[in-house]
């Protein structure tokens, strides 16, 4: 590796998730190498870029200037040898963050397809429920539901997910079927993630709003919880097409006040960097929106 290049891309990772181990274990090198390697920065600059402390990193303010440069110069130095190899020839590693049932049910299904179309490139997941800090992780890609807050992100918006009520034949045969929003009062609602963990559920028919405050005794912060206890029987849950529709499909859930809407939610792709991202996040994202929007048989 150059050894300027090798300077910028250890630098930066230190900087971002504040921790030469961390940084280290990513990159192959040893925690006194990262070490050596900023020392080495910081005395050619004779500047403090980085503070360290027994606890954790801290990014100085000349710090955080060479940063934002360093950034910039990495993304334009990848982008050159992309262009070089062409797109067929991407390489390296794309770091994806899923949440848990999304992720799992309409993203990683497609990744063997993906990679046959670039077989030099891996693939790290994470998943999780909980939004992820895309920098301090080192996530290229992160796949987001609802409402997005990362103003300082590049996005792109994938599709939008139907919502509706769901519950299970044996709840339904133990505690009724509402047939009302007003009925949902009288029954057990599980909450969610995000938000699916509002007691006020709100839904839509021939233009008039309802709002309806439920009660429940099952409160989860994961997607696959929330499924786990709907599929369970303990109660009435708001689920998406992509957590519910195959069980919906084979009869081991039923929606529930079909006729009533509820707010769908977006999907959105998340990238650090602006709205110009890598070549290869460039790819990933363009590829599994043209799988979403266009499913092939």
């Amino acid at each position: 590796m150059n050894d300027r290049y090798q300077e910028l891309t250890v630098f930066v990772r230190a900087a971002e998730c504040c921790s030469f181990s961390r940084a280290g274990r990513e990159l192959g090198l040893s925690q006194p190498s990262v070490s050596r390697i900023i020392s080495e920065l910081e005395t050619r600059l004779s500047v403090k870029l980085l503070l360290r402390t027994t606890r954790r990193i801290t990014v100085t303010d000349a710090g955080a200037l060479f940063l934002e440069k360093a950034r910039a110069l990495l993304a334009q130095w990848e982008a050159a040898e992309d262009a070089a190899r062409g797109m067929d020839s991407l390489r390296g590693t794309i770091r994806l963050a899923l949440p848990v049932v999304y992720g799992t049910r309409e993203v990683i299904p497609r990744l063997t397809k993906f990679l046959s179309l670039h077989p030099q490139l891996r693939v790290e997941i994470t998943i999780a429920d909980i939004r992820q800090d895309l920098i301090a992780e080192g996530a290229d890609v992160a796949i987001r539901l609802g409402r997005l807050e990362d103003s300082m992100f590049g996005a792109r918006k994938l599709t939008e997910l139907e919502r509706y009520l769901v519950a299970s034949p044996a709840y339904l045969k133990a505690r009724g079927t509402p047939k009302t929003p007003a009925e949902l009062a009288g029954h057990d609602c599980i909450f969610g993630p995000g938000g699916l963990g509002a007691e006020t559920w709100s839904f839509t028919r021939n233009r008039a709003v309802t709002s309806i405050n439920v009660r429940g005794r099952i409160q989860t912060d994961s997607g696959s919880g929330l499924f786990a206890s709907v599929m369970a029987g303990l109660g009435i849950a708001i689920a998406s097409t992509a957590m519910a529709g195959a069980e919906i499909k084979s009869g081991s859930l039923r929606r529930l006040l079909p006729d009533y809407k509820m707010p769908p939610v977006e999907v959105h792709a998340v990238f650090p960097g602006g709205p110009r991202p890598s070549a290869k996040t460039r790819a990933f994202v363009d590829f599994l929106s043209d799988e979403i929007r266009h499913p092939k048989a």
